[in-house]
Formats: C-alpha cells, structure tokens, sequence
C-alpha cells in the first residue's frame, strides 16, 4: 500500500484535478465557473509535466564537487516551459477576464444561456 501511494498517487490526483476542471467546463452556463475550471485544467496540466520531469535521487545540473555523471541531473527543460505555460496561462486569463467585463456591460449578465437568448432578439 505504501508503495501505491508513493509511486501512483500524486497521477491519481492529477487526474482527478484534470476531471474536476472538465467537467466545470461542461457542467456550468457561468462564464466566470468556466474560466475557473480552464484555470483548474492549467495547473493540473502544469503538475503533471513538472511530475515527469522529476527523477528520483536526482540533483540540479550544475557541476559541483566531484558528481560529474550526467544520469543524476535533473534536465530543467519541462521546468523552463511550464514557467512559460504559467505565463501564457495568466495571459489568457486577463485576455479572457476583459472579454468578460465586456459581455457584463453590453449583456448584463454572465450566464451563457442569457447571453445567447440576447443575442438571438
């Protein structure tokens, strides 16, 4: 059992985050609950990339001392792009969070089925 939750846990969690923000997506009419669930989707993207690269035992890839075998390094590449997958995440969400204050003050409201009930009149 130990074991299981070292090794596959931390996955089954991913997973779950990732299923929670899907189905926010798919279940609400709230503009707002959606953009909450995309954001719940990012991070649990976000976690999983920096699970993979992680390595067990590993260190930084900075030489220091006498450990010069390059399969202890830990490659800072899936580190490097989540931090810009993290960037264009908060981008996306200012992007999406004006669009927002737009459809609230030419709709009134932020709910999906009102907004398109206005736009058919």
């Amino acid at each position: 059992m130990l074991d299981f939750l070292t090794n596959s846990l931390i996955y089954w969690l991913f997973a779950i985050l990732f299923l929670l923000g899907f189905f926010g997506i798919l279940a609400n009419n709230n503009f707002m609950k959606k953009l909450m669930a995309m954001n719940i989707m990012q991070v649990a993207v976000i976690i999983f990339f920096l699970l993979l690269g992680q390595k067990l035992g590993g260190t930084l890839p900075v030489i220091w001392g006498t450990d010069y075998v390059v399969e202890h390094y830990i490659n800072p590449l899936p580190h490097a792009l989540m931090l810009t997958a993290i960037v264009v995440s908060l981008s996306t969400t200012g992007v999406a969070l004006a669009l927002m204050m737009r459809i609230q003050d030419h709709y009134g409201d932020l709910e999906e089925d009102e907004i398109l009930r206005r736009m058919n009149k």
